[in-house]
């Protein structure tokens, strides 16, 4: 059985995760980064708190922090459980169990909460979703989508996917 929500769930990945999935290294670091559909990915905090330039994307930012963390704890398990229904189509070799899984995940959410309000007021965090971004040409050095084009594919449609990695590529030099 393959993995498959009803609806987008909140599910943050960290940011060393963003680092390995993206190649990026401290030079694209100095580069303005848009992340569409972030969620409560920890990447964003960890840069900025380091100098960085990164601007995330997502709908679920116009959510509070006690409702994002709501929408967390009501999903975790559900996460968690197609998971492990589904643990032969992982590659467990950095990320050694399940728990182990839940866990990062857990504290890459969490250090994504602490932040949240103070990134929300500085723009950080901006509501929005794909495939229509409301930014100019070339606003971005680099536009990133960590695995919501790929993990939802039953969600949307091919059309959606191609607008959206368009539009990607519209508003950002890579």
């Amino acid at each position: 059985m393959a993995i498959q929500y009803e609806s987008v769930v909140p599910w943050g990945r960290n940011y060393e995760e963003y680092c390995s999935m993206f190649d990026l290294d401290q030079e694209d670091f100095k580069k303005r980064i848009l992340g569409c559909g972030d969620g409560p990915a920890n990447f964003n905090s960890i840069c900025n708190r380091n100098g960085g330039k990164v601007v995330s994307l997502d709908p679920i930012y116009s959510l509070s922090k006690e409702e994002l963390f709501e929408r967390i704890a009501a999903t975790f398990d559900i996460v968690m459980t197609q998971t492990k229904n589904n643990k032969d189509r992982f590659c467990w070799d950095r990320i050694r169990s399940i728990e182990e899984l839940g866990t990062i995940r857990m504290n890459a959410m969490k250090d994504f909460l602490k932040t949240y309000e103070e990134g929300k007021q500085k723009g950080e965090y901006l509501c929005g979703a794909l495939p229509k971004l409301e930014f100019c040409d070339n606003s971005f050095d680099i536009a990133l989508s960590s695995h919501f084009l790929f993990l939802y594919s039953h969600n949307v449609s091919y059309d959606f996917h191609y607008q959206s990695i368009c539009e990607m590529m519209r508003i950002s030099r890579k």
